[in-house]
């Protein structure tokens, strides 16, 4: 029997809710197939909150970044989801890139980085290039921060530049989408398992 995992997906969407949204449809699905592998998770989506530009665990002052950051630490997967603006991740993604920064000051009982042990796949929409470039950075800085990155564990849908079809108007997954995702989500699994049986060694 496989050992249960948690996740928390993380929607970098610039819109809040209730307007519906690419980027949130993406990290649904890769929940949904995170579920198949006896993964339990919850979709936040970050532009709901109000996050304080800083480095800090908590910027006070209505900083509503301690809240998700909880999360993060209780999951054993993080599902970074983001739109493409400009060829680019979204300034609300690059928000939690930054408010994660803080996790580098932070060790555990063994004196080890606090999200060694942890595991991030990450995904990306968008009507223009970017994709690969954005996972780039993606992956550079949550591993920077100590996630461990998957085998093929970026997920994107780049839609006809310049045209008005997104993501979450398709009338189905696309078929290579929905293999990237089964892909993603089975290692994310698999990955997680072994670093919750056996961690990182400490220093």
């Amino acid at each position: 029997m496989n050992t249960p995992l948690t996740a928390v997906a993380i929607s970098c969407t610039l819109k809040p809710s209730p307007a519906s949204s690419s980027s949130d449809l993406l990290a649904t699905q890769l929940l949904d197939a995170l579920a198949a592998h006896d993964v339990t998770g919850d979709l936040v989506r970050a532009v709901d909150f109000s996050l304080s530009p800083g480095v800090e665990k908590d910027m006070g002052d209505g900083d509503e970044w301690p809240r998700i950051r909880q999360q993060v630490l209780d999951a054993d997967i993080l599902v970074f989801v983001t739109p493409t603006w400009m060829g680019q991740h979204s300034s609300v993604a690059q928000r939690v890139l930054e408010r994660l920064d803080a996790e580098l000051g932070e060790s555990d009982e063994d004196g080890r980085p606090i999200l060694f042990d942890k595991v991030a796949i990450a995904g990306v929409v968008g009507n223009e290039d970017g994709a690969h470039h954005i996972a780039a950075i993606l992956f550079q800085s949550l591993n920077d921060v100590g996630y461990t990155v998957p085998a093929q564990s970026s997920v994107y849908w780049n839609g006809e530049a310049m045209q008005t079809t997104d993501y979450k108007d398709l009338e189905e997954t696309p078929e290579k989408v929905a293999s990237a995702i089964s892909t993603a989500t089975r290692n994310a699994a698999h990955l997680a398992r072994l670093l919750k049986a056996q961690k990182y060694p400490a220093e």
